[in-house]
């Protein structure tokens, strides 16, 4: 399939702007990748590139080659993958990013089993904080948590994030039992550092108010945030699927119920195209089936969905439709 391979190394070198570059991602030597678009050229009788010193980029019929190029690409992919099925499960590679805690906490597990149900799929996983270039970096999907930025990625919503203020009890003893978000500013507060944002938001009736938390502890880790927490020595904000257990055991006291603060979300992105990989949707569908709706970590929002209670709130309406965007501002994950 050499035509395919030339199509795959032009379509290489316009995403990546360099033959160089463009090898590397493919794993072959930059002398292939120009030969193969040469040849390319040749065969098209013209111009798909513009070289100069500064690099190269495509011209305006490189452009539409490269669209058309996409969409013959994955339709061979799409074909492969229902013969595939045919033949029993999903097949290939599935190259994903997900956070470091809760992928290691949740998606991992559930990773596993996709491993059990589809045998022939190969499932390749980087788990870190890190923001990956899901294009640039030829990843199929990446798991972020967070509230939705514009993006040229496609979201999925797979479930809502909520956030807990929590303590233990030897802190309230020493300390005292905080009765109103603006009470903790006079607290020892264990602060995330991971964000832009410094303030911790409620809802005080009507309106959405911020508080300024201090304290002399930080952290870009929400694990080591929660062992403070534990430890007595302040007050953090923490999602639930963070400190589920040490709720459950009593390690930790959630506190401030009656202020919600506004609910993120767990989703899915990925590369744009209205075409879903096989390798993708059946991980979209496995974390829709075990995580949509009302999480299993979350026993604050189970217990209080028993009770009718409503512990947050968020702008996200769209739940299940695939959205253009992608996660950004995130919590401790």
């Amino acid at each position: 399939m050499s035509e395919l391979d030339d199509i795959r190394s032009f379509i290489a070198v316009v995403e990546t702007g360099g033959f160089g570059r463009a090898g590397r991602s493919l794993g072959l030597a930059k002398s292939i990748v120009s030969r193969r678009v040469s040849r390319l050229e040749a065969d098209l009788g013209t111009r798909l590139l513009s070289r100069t010193t500064r690099g190269v980029s495509p011209t305006e019929a490189g452009l539409e080659f490269k669209a058309r190029g996409e969409r013959i690409l994955a339709e061979l992919v799409e074909a492969r993958e229902s013969v595939a099925q045919q033949a029993g499960g999903v097949a290939g590679r599935l190259r994903l990013s997900m956070p470091l805690t809760f992928g290691i906490r949740h998606v991992a597990p559930l990773l596993g089993e996709l491993a059990r149900q589809h045998p022939r799929l190969e499932i390749d996983v980087e788990a870190s904080d890190r923001y990956v270039d899901l294009i640039g970096e030829r990843f199929d999907a990446a798991i972020r948590i967070g509230t939705l930025k514009d993006s040229s990625l496609v979201a999925r919503k797979i479930a809502p994030v909520h956030g807990a203020v929590l303590a233990s009890p030897d802190y309230f003893a020493r300390k005292g039992r905080p009765t109103s978000p603006l009470e903790l500013t006079e607290h020892d507060c264990l602060l995330y550092t991971g964000t832009a944002v410094p303030d911790w938001t409620f809802r005080i009736g009507k309106r959405w108010v911020p508080v300024r938390p201090s304290g002399r502890m930080r952290s870009d880790s929400g694990e080591t945030l929660l062992e403070w927490a534990a430890a007595g020595l302040g007050i953090a904000v923490l999602p639930t699927f963070i400190a589920s257990d040490a709720i459950r055991d009593g390690t930790v006291e959630h506190l401030l119920w009656d202020f919600p603060m506004p609910t993120q979300a767990l989703y899915v992105v990925r590369p744009p195209g209205a075409y879903v990989p096989g390798k993708v949707r059946v991980l979209i569908d496995l974390l829709v089936e075990r995580f949509g709706s009302t999480p299993y970590w979350d026993p604050c929002q189970l217990a209080a969905k028993a009770q009718g209670i409503s512990l947050g709130h968020t702008a996200d309406a769209d739940d299940d439709a695939d959205i253009e965007a992608d996660a950004m501002d995130h919590q401790p994950a």
